[in-house]
């Protein structure tokens, strides 16, 4: 299993704490250092589509300017911006085993998941 984000972003800690809890064994995809490929961000967006992905409650996006905001209308738009920016990917971004992907934090569908 694979987690995608930023190490101290609240909603990652909670994700791989509760591995740890459950003794689940991850690998994790540090954004800001190993960056995210278009293949990937390409491949996440035909599951979750590419709104999902872009992370509009979080500080990142707050902090672009209203021309930059409105010029995100399409997927190419999107995934420039998160290459860019990886902060406005929302974040964890969870590979399962089974190829399964899912999108932020929720002990429910973890819980789901694993048991």
């Amino acid at each position: 299993m694979k987690i995608y984000g930023i190490p101290n972003c609240n909603t990652v800690k909670k994700t791989s704490d509760w591995l740890r809890l459950h003794q689940i064994n991850f690998e994790f995809h540090d954004f800001k250092k190993l960056e995210i490929s278009i293949d990937k961000l390409e491949y996440w967006s035909n599951l979750l589509g590419w709104e999902a992905l872009l992370n509009k409650r979080g500080t990142t996006w707050k902090s672009l300017d209203p021309e930059t905001q409105q010029r995100i209308v399409s997927k190419e738009s999107a995934f420039k911006l998160m290459q860019e920016k990886v902060s406005v990917i929302k974040r964890p971004v969870i590979e399962t085993p089974g190829g399964l992907v899912l999108l932020g934090y929720n002990e429910e569908q973890l819980v789901e998941l694993f048991n």
